[in-house]
């Protein structure tokens, strides 16, 4: 599974992507595994279990509605934390 971490979400896990062999779980799920792997942030950061609180997520480009949404070995990711700016 590829997890693409953008904005605060990049900034927090200190990456831009993972892959990860999970087998077949739930979104949240995984939510809970990525919080536990990056439990530190650099200062002046919030640590990665709080930018997934405030999160949208992506799976396979596509919006998920559910943290129950069922994810398979081969799916794509994408934690988008809200952007700011104009």
């Amino acid at each position: 599974m590829l997890i693409r971490y953008f904005g605060a979400a990049k900034a927090a896990a200190g990456i831009e992507e993972e892959t990860l062999d999970l087998g077949r779980l739930e979104l949240g799920e995984l939510l809970e595994k990525l919080a536990a792997r990056h439990p530190d942030a650099p200062e002046g950061t919030p640590v990665l279990q709080t930018v997934i609180g405030r999160s949208t997520f992506l799976v396979n480009e596509v919006a998920a509605r559910s943290r129950s949404a069922v994810l398979d070995p081969g799916d794509t990711v994408d934690i988008l934390p809200p952007f700011a700016g104009g």
